[in-house]
């Protein structure tokens, strides 16, 4: 398939001086943006206890572990800013992303031991749902460091039960291990309760000298007989207890090690649990690259940089998503499929470092005259229309045929509406798509470049797609909303202002209150609600943009659950005609 692969159809054009000119201002709001974002994260990272005090107990932060267990220059953090319970720590106590361990990609997982020893926080569970998903989807290894006290008592009833509550993820374990998921574990500090289950439920367990699991912890063992209430020798007698394990804690290494042999391995130092962790990650399946890539990996043709400028951060501006993507793919080259239909969207075959990948985005400019077809109104990128909706269907379902992992960048003002829509069944082929996306069976991600709005959010590979969304990235410019804030207003205050006025009473008390829901939308679709709530998985600086792309790449292609030989490829035959 060389004929194919090896030098596609190049697009994109280098900026001129001009356009680098008219820029400055757009590239000033990103890189401000994209500040506060950093702060943000900073905010997290700092969180609990410094540093300098953890390491003066002898243990390493959940942050040096990772830095000494990832591949350098591979980690891509996820879920940073997710607070959906919008805890006072900032943080759901967990910090994860996907990285190479011994040069193969892996979901990696710990607990921040230094927020409250790693203890359990609302929207934790969910945060775990997440990763558990994401092994499973792009099926490779889930590593965790494990180092959590339990559970933050005095909100237990934020997380404890429920269907997707903290014991979700234990089951999740076994689900990924019926699969052939592995699930390794490096266990660290006091394990009690809850942190007991998440040290037991993987595959295997690596232990560091002094951590332990247990079913209860000090607290819990030592008042496991309560009265129905306290008095001072109650008190006595639990400050008794509580030294006693406190002297020896239950499920410390001896137990586990020498009695139950839970524990395959045991090291003296916090380093040597993360090398055995890395020897092992050696003899995962995995494929060569080699045996997936259609050609030699290359550089994007123009610099990821010039996005800065390409992508407006007004939401109403236009641009060239084809200018864009050239940014984002190896060597700037493409094969589009059927180009000359449904213009609305974007659909083709790129690489990415070597691998072959399918890119759906929307377009942002004017269509022509007469588009859509079945309309007297002229059609405007951002929307979907019939054609472009039929041409994704076909488009999605090949990939499908040919196990082609799809990134969709998404940048959607929804669906075209009204009568003229509904007759030109729009309704049914968003539902199609929704039907041929999910007998794909492949890998997806999605880039939110800026809008994701009503139902094309859905169907543009949204993080709705849950069996084959990977994981969602957005931009400073991203924002989610069903409709746009002043959109909103209008639909639900047109008619008060028509009975207002036929009443001859005083239109400013309702304009006052559409302002207001214009506002309270703006505010509840910006990067930073998205990333706290989950409606986004990070949060990028354009320059980083592509190496997402390419780890979603490598991970996709490094033990695909099923294969389609290059020679058998139909969409690229199909394209070419």
């Amino acid at each position: 398939m060389r004929s194919y692969f090896e030098k596609m159809t190049t697009f994109g054009h280098a900026l001129k001086k001009g356009r680098i000119k008219s820029t400055e201002a757009n590239l000033a709001g990103i890189k401000k943006a994209e500040d506060e974002i950093t702060e943000a994260v900073d905010r997290v990272k700092l969180a609990g206890f410094s540093e300098e005090k953890i390491n003066a107990r002898g243990q390493m932060t959940v942050w040096q572990r990772l830095e000494y267990l990832v591949d350098p220059g591979t980690w891509r953090p996820l879920h940073t800013l997710f607070n959906p319970m919008n805890n006072v720590e900032e943080t759901t106590n967990v910090i994860d992303g996907i990285g190479k361990i011994s040069g193969k990609w892996a979901v990696i997982i710990g607990f921040d031991n230094k927020v409250m020893a790693g203890a359990w926080l609302p929207g934790q569970s969910e945060n775990i749902l997440r990763v558990t998903d994401l092994a499973k989807r792009l099926n490779i290894p889930l590593v965790w460091l494990v180092n959590c006290s339990g559970a933050k008592l005095t909100e237990q009833e934020k997380f404890y039960a429920n269907r997707r509550g903290a014991g979700t993820p234990f089951f999740r374990h076994a689900e990924l291990e019926q699969m052939g998921i592995p699930v390794l574990a490096g266990i660290y500090g006091t394990n009690p309760a809850g942190g007991g289950y998440q040290s037991i439920s993987p595959t295997i367990l690596f232990a560091h000298k002094d951590c332990n699991m247990a079913v209860g912890g000090i607290g819990i063992v030592s008042g496991m007989a309560p009265k129905g209430a306290f008095d001072i020798e109650a008190a006595e007698e639990i400050i008794e207890k509580a030294k006693q394990f406190k002297a020896k804690p239950p499920g410390s290494v001896n137990v586990h090690y020498d009695e139950t042999g839970f524990f395959r391995y045991v090291f003296e130092d916090e380093t040597g649990v993360l090398d055995r962790i890395k020897e092992y990650m050696k003899d995962m399946p995995a494929y060569a690259p080699k045996f997936f890539r259609v050609a030699d990996p290359k550089e994007p043709a123009f610099p990821v940089d010039d996005l800065y400028r390409l992508i407006p951060l007004n939401p109403k501006r236009v641009y060239d998503f084809e200018e864009v993507l050239a940014r984002l793919v190896d060597a700037g080259e493409h094969m589009e499929f059927r180009p000359d239909y449904g213009p609305e969207v974007y659909a083709g075959l790129c690489k990415v470092d070597g691998f072959l990948m399918a890119c759906v985005g929307n377009r942002q400019e004017y269509l022509g005259k007469n588009y859509p077809e079945y309309a007297d109104y002229p059609g405007m990128g951002g929307k979907l229309y019939r054609q472009g909706l039929i041409k994704l269907n076909e488009f999605v379902t090949l990939c499908g045929r040919d196990r082609v992992p799809i990134i969709w960048f998404q940048d959607s003002s929804g669906l075209d509406v009204g009568d003229a829509a509904e007759r030109a069944e729009l309704l049914g082929l968003a539902q199609g798509l929704v039907y041929s996306i999910q007998q794909t069976d492949v890998p997806m991600m999605l880039l939110l470049l800026r809008k994701g709005t009503a139902s094309a959010h859905y169907l543009m590979g949204g993080p709705t797609a849950n069996r084959h969304n990977a994981f969602t990235i957005g931009t400073v410019a991203s924002e989610i909303y069903v409709m746009h804030g002043e959109t909103a207003a209008v639909a639900t205050y047109s008619r008060r202002l028509v009975k207002e006025k036929e009443a001859g009473r005083p239109l400013e008390p309702i304009v006052e209150k559409m302002n207001q829901l214009a506002e309270e939308y703006h505010e509840k679709s910006r990067p930073l609600f998205c990333a706290k709530t989950g409606m986004i998985d990070e949060i990028v600086p354009m320059r980083d943009l592509r190496t997402y792309l390419v780890a979603f790449a490598g991970a996709a292609y490094q033990n695909p659950k099923s294969i389609c030989p290059q020679h058998h490829l139909m969409l690229p035959r199909v394209i070419r005609g």
